[in-house]
C-alpha cells in the first residue's frame, strides 16, 4: 500500500473495494472473473487474463479473459505479467494488456497488479483447500460405504460377485470415470475382469465382461509386484495390449492389496478426451482400494463365519436326529413289533405292520436327512445327496417328496459312472412315475430304494434301483448295476 502512496491516490478506495469483494466470494471462477475485470479497471488495460496450470502444475490448465482478445506480439511496455503464488509455490499468472491511454504501464500499475495476483493466490489456495476437503471426504464416505456394503448382512451382499460389484461401482463413482472393473487372477495367467460398471454402451460392456488382460502384459507384472499403473492414454499406451484399451484415455490401475498380498485390482478409466487423474486423485484412488481390499478380505472372514455357523447347526441338528428321533422311532417299533405279536385279530396285526414299515421308512428318510445335512452346500455333492436332490426336484410333479432309502454303502460300490447313470436312470424313472398315479391318489407316494447289497439271479453283487408307487403296481422301474 505504501507503494501505491505516490500513484493515482484515487485508485486506492476502487481496490480496496476489489479486494474485499473477492475475499468474500467463494466461488473461485467468479473470484478469478472480479480480479481480472478490476486489473484491467486498476491499470486503465483493454485486456486482462488469469492463467491457471492444471492441477499438477505440469500442463495448461484454465485461462480467464476480461475484454478484447490482444494482438500475438506485443511490443515491450506494452503489458504487465505477475506471478501468481501459492504457499509460495507458482500457481498461475495475472496478465494486463494494451493501455486504453496508449502508453505504457507504470510502476504504480505494476504494483496495483501485483496486489491483485497475491489476491488471487489467496482465493484459489482457499479454493483448493475446500476442494480437497470436500474430495477427501468423498472418498472417505465412499469408502465407509463399500465397508458396510461388504459386511452388510449375508442376505444383502453375501456372495464374491456383489461384493467385487461393489467395489466396481463405487470406485467409478468417486474416480467421476466411465468404467469400474475388479480384475483378479485368472488360472491360466493374467487377470480377469469379475466385475464390471460402466456408463458406456452394452457393446463395451459385454466385451469387456469376463475379458482377459494377457500375463504377458506388462501392467500384469507391474500389479503382480504390488505397484499402481497410471495413464494418460490408455489406448495409445505401449503397456497396454488388451483389445479394450481402445475405449479408454485416462485410466489407474490400482492393486487390491492387504497384508502383503495381491488379491487383483481395481481398474477406473475414462474416455478418451477426458482429464487425465489429477495427482491427489491418484492419490486418493490408490488408498480407496487399499482399504477396499481390507474391507474384501474382512468379508470373505465374515462369511467363513456365517457359513461355520450353519454348519455347526446342521451338525448339532444331525446329532439330535440321530441320538433322540432315530431312537425314540426305534423304540416305538420294537414296541409295535411286540404288540402285532401278540395280536388276537388278524387285522389288528396286519395294521400294526404297516405301522412298523412306515417307522421303518420314515427312520431311513431322516437318516437320508442327517446325510444331507452333514453335507455343506459348498462341498461337491456325494451320491446320497444328488438322489437326494433329484427327489426334492420331481417333488413338484409329483405333489409330494418321493421317499429314498438307502441300503449298504452306495458310494463306495459305484464309480463316477455309476453313479451318472443312476442318477439318469433316476431322473427317467421319477419323470415317467408322475403321469401313471391316479389322479384319486394324487398327492402320489414314489419309494426309492437304492440297494448297494443286492445280489443277481446268477449270485453277482450288484447295486439295485427300484422305483415304485404304490398306488400304481404296475408302475415299477428297476435299474441293475454288477459289481
Amino acid at each position: 500500500m505504501r507503494a501505491l502512496a505516490g500513484g493515482p491516490i484515487s485508485r486506492l478506495p476502487q481496490l480496496l473495494e476489489a479486494m474485499v469483494t473477492v475475499g468474500s466470494d467463494h466461488d473461485l471462477r467468479r473470484a478469478l472473473d472480479r480480479i481480472a475485470e478490476n486489473a484491467a479497471a486498476l491499470t486503465g488495460a483493454r485486456h486482462a487474463a488469469v492463467s491457471l496450470p492444471d492441477e499438477d502444475g505440469d500442463g495448461p490448465g484454465e485461462l480467464i479473459t476480461h475484454g478484447p482478445s490482444p494482438a500475438t506480439e506485443q511490443p515491450a511496455g506494452a503489458f504487465l505479467e505477475v506471478p501468481i503464488r501459492v504457499q509460495g509455490k507458482l500457481s498461475g499468472t495475472l496478465r494486463v494488456t494494451g493501455k486504453d491511454s496508449g502508453g505504457g504501464f507504470g510502476d504504480g500499475d505494476l504494483h496495483l497488479v501485483r496486489v491483485l495476483a497475491t489476491q488471487a493466490g489467496i482465493a484459489l489456495s482457499n479454493a483448493r483447500t475446500h476442494a480437497a476437503a470436500r474430495q477427501r471426504r468423498r472418498w472417505i464416505d465412499g469408502t465407509a460405504s463399500v465397508t458396510t456394503a461388504l459386511l452388510a448382512e449375508p442376505d444383502t451382499r453375501s456372495t464374491t460377485p456383489n461384493a467385487l460389484a461393489v467395489v466396481a461401482e463405487q470406485g467409478r463413482d468417486l474416480a467421476d470415470a466411465a468404467t469400474g472393473a475388479v480384475l483378479m487372477p485368472h488360472p491360466e495367467g493374467g487377470m480377469e475382469i469379475v466385475a464390471i460398471s460402466t456408463v458406456l454402451s452394452e457393446a463395451v460392456r459385454a466385451e469387456s465382461e469376463h475379458a482377459r488382460i494377457p500375463p504377458q502384459s506388462p501392467s500384469v507384472h507391474q500389479i503382480r509386484a504390488g505397484l499402481a499403473v497410471f495413464s494418460d492414454d490408455f489406448g495409445g499406451d505401449p503397456r497396454s495390449i488388451s483389445p479394450l484399451s481402445r475405449h479408454y484415455g485416462p485410466m489407474m490401475l490400482l492393486p487390491l492389496r492387504s497384508s502383503g498380498r495381491v488379491l487383483g485390482a481395481l481398474a477406473l478409466c475414462r474416455e478418451p478426451g477426458e482429464r487425465r487423474f489429477s495427482h491427489t486423485e491418484r492419490t486418493l484412488g490408490t488408498q480407496f482400494a487399499a482399504q477396499a481390499a481390507v474391507a474384501l478380505v474382512l468379508a470373505d472372514r465374515h462369511r467363513d463365519r456365517e457359513q461355520l455357523a450353519v454348519f455347526e447347526d446342521r451338525d448339532r441338528i444331525a446329532r439330535d436326529l440321530h441320538d433322540l428321533v432315530i431312537q425314540r422311532l426305534f423304540a416305538t417299533g420294537m414296541l409295535l413289533e411286540t404288540v402285532r405279536r401278540k395280536a388276537q385279530l388278524p387285522e389288528v396285526a396286519e395294521g400294526v405292520g404297516r405301522a412298523v414299515d412306515e417307522l421303518d421308512a420314515t427312520i431311513q428318510e431322516i437318516r437320508s436327512a442327517i446325510i444331507a445335512l452333514q453335507q455343506g452346500p459348498a462341498a461337491v455333492p456325494g451320491l446320497r445327496s444328488r438322489v437326494l436332490r433329484e427327489a426334492d426336484a420331481a417333488t413338484s410333479a409329483l405333489g409330494s417328496r418321493p421317499s429314498v432309502q438307502f441300503v449298504g454303502p452306495v458310494e463306495a460300490r459305484l464309480d463316477d459312472e455309476g453313479g451318472r447313470e443312476l442318477l439318469a436312470a433316476l431322473t427317467k424313472a421319477l419323470a415317467e412315475a408322475a403321469p401313471l398315479v391316479p389322479a384319486a391318489a394324487r398327492p402320489a407316494r414314489i419309494e426309492v430304494l437304492v440297494d448297494a447289497l443286492a445280489m443277481l439271479p446268477d449270485g453277482r453283487p450288484a447295486v439295485r434301483l427300484t422305483v415304485s408307487v404304490p398306488a400304481a403296481p404296475e408302475a415299477l422301474t428297476v435299474w441293475e448295476r454288477p459289481l
